[in-house]
């Protein structure tokens, strides 16, 4: 039934594809404005916008959708301010087709390039005649989101069976992937004559709660619950713009995503449906503080202070029970995650001038390193190049380790960890722990677990409203730590993103997934069940509507 559904939702959303939109911005509406009378068309005249969206908030919504359909962006406002600084780099990319305009380097609203209030939503346009629309336009606050409905045919067959691949955790499923609304203000990073300040509340719900979930902030519902679908908040900060220091510093203070990184939680941010594993087993969110300074227009340096990686700073020395001292943790308390501990993010940042080429070298959350709540020591590379504005390429390098996990090969590790004497043990952590590694030796107690990737994205910008991406990565979890298998993996797949407008797309794909030295596909360590197989083939397909 469920293989049904998901066709039945594909030729959908494919018969929308012949929906003409030769009238998608043409209205017979009454005269408000000189010049706008009869047939209005905002896109040839921005002063008709107004007639052209009418008076009703339902009204305005169904209208705006109907304005922007076929289209590959809003209507201009010909005294909108530049949307970049003079002497900036050019923007490489533009949205759609792709999932973003700058190449992406976290942890900063985009310094030089942002001003406030300029996203494209249908709720602000149909809240822009009420009060409070008109309250939140004066304050620049704007409040949008999206809802991502997917599913996936896979030649597996267990719940759960499609991981370690992402984000399609259930094979031959349809889901709700997320709802996800924002509450933000961006700050004014274009200007260089005033402070300025912005925030964003980026709630989540749906099956991809379990990629975004911290330990220590709703995390019951996939540690102790396993639910399918649940509730987070991957994004919760307030920032400072301050133009005054060089090009310009903002100062970021919460819990954000993580730097620097091709893809991100977020549905819109990626090229592709489904994510690669390079970034399934990431870095995911940072809670602290982030200083992001331009240098020069070509140079950005980044400092973060922050709790570790997917914890947060109330776990920072709390302990628990140990009622198994072990020589992993020898003590009668143990510190509940002992991950969660003053970490530090460096990074820097290079563009050309023409903005053809970017480079960002990161580590990532760097501590102690010791085996944590994806207490991951990360080191990398990002890099983009733009060939010309049909072709770019993306490509990012990992690699991340973990000190003094316990070895699954010692029975002395594994005993502490079934008796309860590890703060990851199955009578704290029932569901979705932290995995131990698979050492070279059955004599030591522990070793260092190290995860290295290698990911590119050839892209190819068939229309102003369509994209069509080609990955291909190759991954060694040389300790089994973050997949649960010691194995090396190489996966490859393709998916088109068609925009029907700049608010509604869909992304098809297909990908193939190879664990080289074992098999890793099909089972499910949540159940006890062992996977059977070594490879997993998925089609997917998602649809973003955007409001």
């Amino acid at each position: 039934m469920k293989r049904v559904l998901l066709a039945g939702v594909s030729l959908a959303a494919m018969g929308l594809i012949n929906v003409s939109s030769a009238h998608a911005a043409d209205a017979s509406l009454p005269a408000k404005v000189p010049g706008c009378r009869g047939v209005v068309d905002p896109y040839k005249n921005y002063a008709c916008l107004e007639p052209y969206l009418g008076t009703t908030f339902m009204e305005r919504l169904v209208n705006y959708y109907r304005l922007e359909w076929g289209h590959e962006a809003a209507p201009a406002d010909p005294k909108a301010p530049p949307g970049s600084r003079a002497d900036w780099p050019p923007t490489p990319q533009s949205i759609p087709p792709m999932p973003f305009t700058e190449w992406p380097y976290g942890g900063t609203t985009n310094l030089g390039v942002t001003r406030a209030s300029s996203v494209d939503s249908p709720l602000m346009a149909a809240l822009g005649n009420t009060s409070s629309g008109q309250w939140m336009n004066d304050n620049h606050i704007q409040v949008y989101g999206w809802i991502d409905p997917g599913g996936n045919l896979s030649t597996s067959t267990v719940r759960g069976g499609n991981a370690p691949a992402a984000y399609s955790y259930n094979p031959n499923n349809v889901q709700l992937d997320q709802a996800v609304i924002y509450f933000e203000r961006l700050p004014d990073t274009v200007q260089k004559d005033h402070i300025d300040w912005g925030f964003r509340v980026a709630p989540i719900y749906g099956e991809n709660y379990r990629y975004t979930t911290a330990y220590g902030l709703f995390s019951s519902q996939l540690l102790n619950q396993n639910l399918n679908n649940g509730f987070d908040i991957p994004m919760a900060y307030g920032e400072v713009f301050i133009p005054q220091v060089l090009e310009g510093l903002l100062i970021r203070v919460g819990r954000y995503i993580s730097i620097p990184d091709i893809e991100a939680q977020l549905a819109p941010n990626n090229y592709m449906y489904s994510h690669s594993m390079t970034y399934t087993y990431d870095n995911y969110t940072n809670t602290g503080v982030e200083f992001t300074m331009a240098a020069t227009k070509n140079w950005i340096f980044q400092l973060g202070i922050t709790s570790g990686t997917e914890t947060f700073p109330w776990h920072v020395g709390t302990k628990i029970a140990n009622p198994d001292p072990n020589p992993l943790f020898p003590g009668t308390t143990m510190l509940k995650d002992p991950g969660a501990q003053p970490s530090v993010t460096l990074g820097v940042r290079w563009s050309s001038d023409t903005g053809n080429d970017d480079f960002n070298i990161v580590s990532n959350a760097i501590n102690n390193g010791t085996w944590g709540y994806n207490n991951l020591q990360w080191y990398g590379l990002t890099y983009y190049h733009k060939f010309n504005d049909q072709w770019h390429i993306s490509f990012e390098t990992y690699n991340e380790h973990q000190n003094n996990v316990a070895n699954l090969n010692n029975p002395v590790a594994v005993a502490a960890i079934a008796n309860g004497g590890t703060p990851f043990s199955p009578q704290y952590m029932p569901f979705n722990a932290p995995g131990g590694a698979y050492c070279s030796t059955a004599t030591a107690i522990s070793c260092t677990a190290s995860f290295q990737t290698f990911l590119a994205y050839l892209n190819y910008k068939v229309t102003p409203l369509d994209n069509i991406s080609y990955r291909a990565e190759f991954v060694n979890d040389a300790q089994g730590q973050r997949t649960g298998t010691k194995t090396r993996y190489v996966e490859t797949g393709i998916g088109w993103q068609h925009w029907f407008s700049p608010q509604i797309e869909m992304r098809p794909e297909v990908s193939y997934y190879r664990s080289l030295d074992a098999d890793a596909f099909n089972g499910n360590s949540n159940l006890g069940i062992a996977p059977n197989k070594n490879f997993a083939i998925i089609g997917a397909a998602d649809m973003i509507i955007h409001f």
